[in-house]
């Protein structure tokens, strides 16, 4: 008899060897990426990927173990308990299990140091199981210091396997892990092998079948890289899956649903790029701002549906124009935007002809024809602005320069843009100290019947002194006061303080006060004209509410639900501005009003032009069918109220018969006397306006008339 050191002096067959060391290295590659991934999810999912984290660890690590013992030629028969080698298997998987999950548990900062432990000590329990299982004709003795080392060689470098895998999913982390994890498995098993001896028996007629040895070995090694390129498919379509669905909702995060163009977000990260870009290259870019011009009447007259349609047939036409270097967005509503690289002026002209084309070329919709048009504004860098900030600013300026000019559909920034911008905002901090300082004013302008010159009432006012610079025009600070949001604390100030002072007023003549647009947007309109009317004792038939036609047309159900509140209250109301509208019989057939007005714009040529004529003895016809009064604003000669007495209109107001004035004048003239003075209160803006909001006039905006043909909110 001999005594053999075990993978020290004994036999080997090398291809064996390599087979065992390839199954070692892509199980260990396999697995390291199964426990990021089994560590990246939750639940139960988490659970699935740990199982399979722990299948595929185990047979790896099994595989590895038997190949390399069924490598070693002991020189005696040698076969295997079947049990004890299914039980080492399940040790391998069901110990893998647990200590991957526990690194994976985030409980402690040691998790994974515990969890790599219990890995190695699972694939020591799995070598020293299989070890039982295996059976030698000979004497097997077993060296303690070698075993002990074995363990620990297992147990700490599985710790640092897990430990570097979970510092992070880099490459240099994955191949550290996977190639310490290979040194746990290989140091093990031949470390405990060195601690292994084996001194053959010499048995008559005792032989091993290395043929079937062989064989086996290379169906374990087939079979674990089956299980191992199981798992590691699982990853790979795992991974595609995710990342497949980050695409997808990267795209949806980066475009817009509706029409397929970039969106806002997708814009500004490109806006980015384009202007470091032109930094870097010293070149230039143009930001073009665009707002289509009749697409509320796309949806107001087809409907949403049509709107839709538009919208998607305008992106794909910007879609298909765009050439390199040139980028287009939808920021939202009917707001588009284009970013092209500059080569030079003409190169920019042919960029700027291709949108207009396409924005302005007609779209066929089943039986009819849409132009929506656009308002373009054109903003470049480096000339017109150094930061993305003020270059967006900048195009916006251009944009709402040329939505206001209806000659223009282009419209270049210019550096008057930012001066105006600063003067509005001047004049608004102005108005704003107007509100506070109470330096607003009332005018009343009389209205009176046609055919006997006595006095129905008054039309209210707003004035602005300013303390420096005079008389502001109402088209001026009106429109202002709107975008700011002081229209509201005004208004209401408004409304309350002509029904306080029409309340003393001797006759008791009724006041007209104008609603605009934008208090219609709110409820609580009614809630507040019958506040101020409990407050300050006017009848409400004294007072009247004077509405345009685009004031229903904006919202019509809901604008006709308020009107219907107010007049519940008996306050009268009237249409305002009669015949500029689109729907005017359509208006008059959905609400009962108590006035026509109308349009000053027919007086002007009523003496010159039978066809003003006509328009006025038809809407004077209509009122009488409809039992509605009718009067006729822009009264300017006597020649017209001579026109309007022949025909038979009921009242008129205008410059020729009174002139807008404030209430002293009126006083004075005799058309007014105030009884009942100590009911008059000092309702400054201040005071009234409930910490600059209003008693539900936050909701709210009195629309008052300016003079001749200036209709604004207040």
């Amino acid at each position: 008899m001999m005594s053999v050191v075990a993978c020290v002096t004994g036999k080997h067959n090398l291809w064996l060897v390599l087979l065992a060391a390839l199954v070692c290295t892509s199980g260990s590659w396999a697995i390291i990426r199964l426990f990021q991934r089994a560590a990246s999810t939750k639940g139960l999912q988490s659970l699935g990927w740990h199982f399979l984290t722990a299948t595929a660890a185990g047979c790896s690590i099994w595989c590895t173990h038997f190949i390399a013992m069924l490598a070693y030629e002991p020189g005696a028969p040698v076969t295997f308990d079947p049990v004890l080698t299914i039980i080492s298997l399940l040790v391998a998987i069901g110990g893998s299990l647990l200590g991957f999950t526990i690194a994976a548990s985030g409980l402690t900062r040691l998790a994974p140091i515990v969890g790599g432990s219990l890995l190695g000590l699972a694939i020591s329990a799995m070598h020293y199981t299989g070890m039982i299982a295996y059976r030698v004709q000979g004497i097997m003795e077993w060296d303690m210091s070698y075993l002990v080392a074995s363990v620990v060689l297992s147990v700490v470098l599985s710790a640092i396997s897990l430990h570097v895998a979970r510092l992070g999913s880099f490459g240099p982390n994955k191949v550290v892990a996977s190639g310490v994890l290979v040194l746990a498995i290989v140091s093990l098993h031949f470390t405990a092998m060195a601690a292994f001896r084996v001194t053959p028996l010499a048995i008559a007629n005792a032989f091993s079948d290395q043929g079937a040895l062989h064989a086996m070995a290379l169906a374990i090694a087939l079979v674990g890289l089956i299980i191992i390129g199981t798992g590691l498919a699982s990853y790979l379509i795992d991974d595609r899956t995710r990342a497949d669905s980050y695409q997808q909702l990267r795209h949806m995060a980066l475009n817009d649903n509706l029409t397929g163009l970039p969106n806002r977000a997708s814009f500004n990260e490109r806006l980015d790029q384009e202007i470091g870009f032109a930094r870097g290259t010293n070149g230039k870019l143009a930001l073009v701002c665009i707002d289509l011009d009749r697409f509320k009447e796309v949806n107001d007259l087809r409907g949403h549906s049509a709107g839709d349609e538009v919208l998607r047939i305008l992106a794909l036409r910007m879609s298909n124009l765009l050439r390199e270097g040139e980028f287009a967005a939808r920021l939202g509503g009917d707001e588009f935007a284009a970013i092209h690289r500059m080569k030079d002026h003409e190169d920019l002209v042919e960029f700027l002809s291709r949108v207009e084309a396409a924005l302005f070329k007609p779209i066929r919709m089943d039986d009819y024809e849409v132009t929506t048009g656009a308002s373009i504004g054109v903003a470049l860098y480096p000339d017109n602005a150094d930061t993305k900030e003020m270059l967006v600013n900048n195009g916006d300026l251009a944009m709402y320069r040329a939505k206001a000019d209806v000659t223009k559909a282009i419209c270049f920034y210019e550096q008057s843009m930012d001066e105006t911008v600063r003067a509005r905002r001047t004049l608004a901090g102005e108005l704003r100290e107007a509100l506070d300082n109470n330096q607003l004013d009332l005018h009343y302008q009389v209205q009176t019947s046609v055919s006997t010159g006595e006095v129905r009432g008054y039309e209210v006012l707003l004035r602005w002194n300013h303390p420096k610079h005079g008389f502001i025009p109402p088209s001026e600070f009106i429109p202002l006061a709107e975008e700011t949001g002081l229209i509201l604390q005004m208004g209401e100030w408004v409304l309350r303080t002509a029904c306080t002072t029409a309340a003393t007023w001797t006759p008791r003549y009724k006041i007209a006060v104008n609603l605009s647009p934008v208090q219609f947007a709110h409820s609580d309109l009614p809630k507040l004209i019958h506040e101020i009317l409990l407050e300050t004792r006017l009848p409400a038939n004294r007072l009247e509410l004077e509405l345009t036609e685009s004031t229903i047309i904006s919202d019509k159900i809901r604008t006709l639900d308020i009107l219907r509140r107010i007049k519940a209250l008996g306050v009268t109301i009237a249409l305002d501005d009669f015949g500029t509208g689109y729907s005017s019989l359509d208006t008059l057939r959905a609400f009962p009003f108590d006035t026509i007005k109308l349009d000053r714009s027919f007086m002007r040529e009523v003496e010159t032009s039978p066809q003003a004529k006509a328009i006025i003895r038809a809407v004077l016809a209509l009122g009488t069918s409809l039992s509605i009064p009718v009067l006729a604003e822009g009264i300017e000669t006597q020649s017209q109220l001579s026109i309007l007495d022949d025909e038979g209109c009921d009242a008129a107001q205008g410059f020729f018969l009174g002139r807008p004035a404030p209430l002293e004048q009126i006083m004075i003239s005799g058309q007014i006397t105030m009884t009942d003075t100590g009911t008059m209160r000092d309702t400054t803006i201040r005071d009234r306006s409930r910490n600059g909001a209003g008693h539900g006039f936050d909701e709210t905006t009195a629309f008052l008339d300016f003079g001749p043909r200036m209709r604004s909110p207040v």
